[in-house]
């Protein structure tokens, strides 16, 4: 199997890992809403994961989940150590995306404009 395709099915598996574990075995209440995670990128050796997260709500919300989430890391890999057949599990490194709230804002934007 080509190389691309194998870390692109390992990005797949660790991004749904991932979402399964944040939104049933987190038992931090402050991680209740709307999360989701929209992206993931490992790199080829192994050794660290971006997960890019997108949280429904304002700029402080988002940072505050993303705090909760990164304080959580530890957690987070140990899980997916014992859910992935991986001879290194990466380091993970979680960013917030906002490419969503952006989008949204652009609809809205444009809504504006059009009932101008």
């Amino acid at each position: 199997m080509p190389f691309g395709r194998r870390m692109h099915r390992l990005n797949d598996q660790i991004r749904d890992e991932l979402a399964e574990l944040l939104s049933r075995e987190a038992r931090d209440p402050r991680l209740f809403g709307v999360i989701s995670i929209t992206g993931v990128e490992t790199a080829p050796d192994l050794t660290t994961s971006r997960i890019y997260v997108s949280v429904l709500g304002d700029e402080k919300e988002a940072e505050e989940t993303l705090a909760t989430i990164r304080r959580a890391t530890s957690f987070f890999r140990r899980e997916l150590a014992a859910r992935l057949n991986l001879r290194r599990t990466p380091e993970l490194e979680f960013r917030l995306d906002r490419t969503i709230a952006e989008g949204a804002r652009i609809q809205e934007l444009l809504r504006e404009i059009q009932s101008e």
